[in-house]
């Protein structure tokens, strides 16, 4: 069975949860006798090989632009960073000659997702659509931020939106997936008569079980002797590192040992300007440690993980959390906001915390709770482990297998 997918980047300097995603997707795949390929934007500076998706995956890229005038070249940066509305030509034609393709699978939306719907259409496809990050299950705060980002400049390509019909993709696909029971919830509510699937994220629990504290301690050696607390996420508004760093000097003052590592890429440069001047101006810089964009898998974030004290996750909006079921699987704690990934996940006081944004007195008394007891903070990560046994890559890609075949049983039957 050979699938097509549509990503709205692939980039190893800027790698997120995402695109971790979809490559343990892809993983299990592979080991399930499909073969997935590939199709994101070109990149400015391309690595030498096409190794981020691991060996046995076809990757290739297609010229992606954003079809507005008038903004400038940091804003376009940004917008092609956040994986925005692109558009592309010779996507259309290299879809469409695309061979033996059993499926027509979008991970974005917009215009790139309408391309991918139409051809899926032509060619008689199943066509599959999976919402990554959330669509309905938004905080209104993260909505109006949305459609701020999306002002200025003129959009010449909204023709092409509506030529490849971009508003009907969740009306024309066969299925939808999401990772969060109240998106699907949602989307079952405006859209009655789709097949609406929740499919959750995995995790390669064996490497996450491998003890990788040696290279991280080798990558980082301010790590060594401290008290880490990781916060592991893009450089990012909706990730909120900034509300972190707002709460660091009375962690410093109650924990003086205590290390804040924010491990990610920036994709958004006006925001992480923002973070290290905050940083700067606290007087931080031996405080908190950024490490930049780390690959997944890679054996230095692995090992910042099994050495944090806890993983902190201050997201705006989240509605999966991959990191909790790494954390877990790698033996630590986490301390996350209630937004409905996290809230899906922990039991609040029992395989980890909960705290809301504003309310930060609970999440400081969590922070107390796991460096003044670290033995119960084990303990409370080791029953989060008994849950992330559940997300093992091949058991989830199964399923996803299992849905694409029905679909093409259920073309077939129509054709005839």
């Amino acid at each position: 069975m050979r699938t097509i997918h549509l990503l709205r980047k692939l980039d190893p300097a800027e790698w997120g949860g995402t695109e971790t995603a979809i490559q343990r997707l892809f993983e299990g795949l592979r080991e399930q006798g499909v073969t997935p390929v590939a199709y994101c934007p070109r990149l400015e500076n391309p690595p030498a090989r096409e190794t981020q998706l691991q060996a046995g995956c076809e990757v290739r890229r297609f010229k992606g632009f954003v079809p507005a005038l008038g903004l400038s070249a940091k804003r376009k940066r940004q917008l092609v960073a956040m994986g925005g509305n692109l558009m592309s030509f010779d996507l259309i034609s290299a879809l469409w000659r695309e061979k033996d393709a059993a499926i027509m699978h979008t991970h974005t939306l917009g215009r790139i997702g309408g391309i991918a719907r139409t051809i899926a259409k032509k060619r008689r496809i199943p066509f599959v659509v999976s919402i990554h990050g959330g669509v309905l299950d938004l905080p209104e705060k993260v909505r109006q931020s949305f459609q701020t980002a999306d002002a200025g400049g003129w959009e010449w390509g909204k023709l092409f939106g509506l030529l490849f019909r971009s508003h009907r993709l969740f009306h024309d696909a066969d299925a939808i997936i999401t990772c969060n029971e109240k998106e699907a919830s949602l989307l079952r509510e405006a859209h009655p008569a789709k097949r609406i699937v929740v499919q959750p994220h995995g995790v390669p629990l064996p490497i996450y079980r491998q003890d990788h504290r040696e290279a991280a301690r080798a990558a980082f050696p301010q790590i060594c002797g401290r008290e880490v607390l990781l916060c592991v996420g893009r450089i990012d508004s909706i990730k909120n590192q900034g509300w972190l760093i707002d709460q660091a000097p009375a962690i410093f003052r109650r924990h003086p040992r205590a290390l804040l590592v924010l491990a990610g890429a920036c994709t958004d440069e006006a925001y992480g300007e923002q973070v290290a001047l905050k940083i700067s101006q606290l007087g931080l810089q031996n405080q908190i440690l950024l490490t930049g964009g780390l690959p997944p898998n890679d054996p230095r974030l692995i090992g910042l993980v099994q050495e944090a004290s806890a993983l902190l996750l201050p997201s705006v909006s989240e509605t999966f959390g991959l990191v909790i079921l790494e954390a877990w699987a790698a033996g630590t704690i986490s301390i996350c906001s209630r937004a409905s990934g996290p809230a899906a996940l922990i039991q609040n006081g029992h395989n980890g915390w909960l705290f809301d944004l504003d309310a930060p007195e609970i999440f400081h008394h969590a922070v107390g709770q796991v460096l003044a007891y670290p033995d119960f903070a084990k303990e409370m990560a080791q029953r989060g482990s008994k849950v992330s046994e559940g997300y093992g890559l091949g058991a989830l890609a199964a399923r996803v297998k299992a849905l694409y075949e029905e679909l093409i049983a259920a073309h077939q039957t129509c054709a005839t």
